[in-house]
């Protein structure tokens, strides 16, 4: 045991993996690009299967409603295997899931039963991975050896603690960057759809047009336009695709034009005028935002410059004369 531990914490058995880290890196920022594909078309074919599944839930809910006079369907009896039967068998969704955490998964762009039932299951599994990986480093490779036996104990506790919302956390900046790119994206995909309007075509063939042309600047909402242009096809209601789409993204800017388009189909209202003017004022609040950030950059750069700006702009205006002085033997 000694042996292994000398060997991990040998410099060169770290510059070695220090090394092989940096190949591994650099070979992948390079193939992922080349390797990967296209992102836009492989969302567009997960929300074409998606549309389909919409098309065909909504057709058997009305031949459903044609046969037997109610809107109720019947479950297939089929039995769940894998992960699904753990969550299920565990009842974890009850346990470790609200309504709050499928709205996140929602935002994030995780749809469907299949990625609730890995978040659960990871929220399960990840708190005994991470203690056991402490408890390991802990007690086996001797880490934290300054610390006593309960600290040590606590410590391996706190990180299994951090394993339970490690799905969290992921989901959380996963969420926070998709609503990144769909607001700053929102804006030109309201002129377009205005354009799409006023040139005459219905509001679900704009999303579906529009679709098409924003998705080079964000895929996540040329998929989330796809998916209420479905909606407004084959749900009952079309203020439920508007309110889904409101929900899923989880921005007030497209909640406000939600609840635009539903007012305008309801009381008769042009629909171009209404979203000229929350074009307008999209467009505004984001150039607002830039200003903010401008004007908050110089006193994030005040720090930064004391620390390197000006000791290198001392070093190079009293470098010369302090070699001068030396050379001569002092100032006087």
């Amino acid at each position: 045991m000694e042996d292994i531990v000398a060997t991990l914490t040998s410099p060169q058995f770290l510059v070695s993996i220090l090394v092989a880290v940096s190949v591994f890196a650099t070979l992948f920022t390079l193939l992922t690009p080349l390797l990967g594909g296209n992102e836009l078309k492989t969302r567009m074919k997960t929300v074409a299967l998606e549309r389909d599944e919409i098309r065909s839930r909504e057709r058997a809910r009305l031949a459903a409603e044609k046969q037997q006079g109610r809107g109720a369907l019947r479950m297939d009896s089929q039995k769940p295997g894998g992960i699904r039967s753990i969550v299920e068998t565990l009842d974890l969704k009850k346990a470790l899931a609200d309504d709050k955490t499928i709205n996140k998964l929602r935002t994030a762009g995780f749809r469907g039963q299949q990625p609730l039932n890995v978040f659960l299951f990871l929220r399960l599994v990840l708190p005994f991975v991470f203690f056991i990986g402490a408890l390991v480093y802990t007690f086996v490779l001797n880490g934290f050896s300054e610390q006593t036996t309960v600290m040590r104990v606590v410590i391996c506790l706190g990180i299994a603690y951090l394993g339970f919302y490690a799905p969290n956390i992921y989901v959380g900046n996963v969420a926070s960057k998709r609503m990144s790119t769909i607001k700053k994206a929102w804006p030109d995909a309201l002129d377009l759809l205005l354009i799409c309007v006023e040139a005459g075509m219905s509001i679900e063939a704009g999303f579906r047009r529009v679709a098409n042309e924003i998705g080079i600047q964000s895929t996540a909402l040329a998929e989330e336009l796809v998916l209420v242009g479905a909606e407004l096809s084959f749900l009952s209601e079309r203020r439920m695709a508007y309110d889904n789409l409101a929900n899923r993204t989880g921005l007030e800017t497209v909640k406000a034009v939600t609840q635009a388009l539903v007012q305008a189909e309801r009381y008769g209202t042009p629909v171009g005028q209404a979203l000229r003017v929350l074009a307008n004022e999209s467009r505004e609040q984001r150039l607002n935002e830039a200003e903010k950030k401008a004007a908050a950059l110089p006193p994030k750069l005040t720090v930064p410059m004391i620390l390197f700006f000006l000791p290198v702009l001392f070093g190079v205006v009293l470098g010369p004369a302090g070699i001068q002085i030396s050379q001569r033997g002092g100032v006087f």
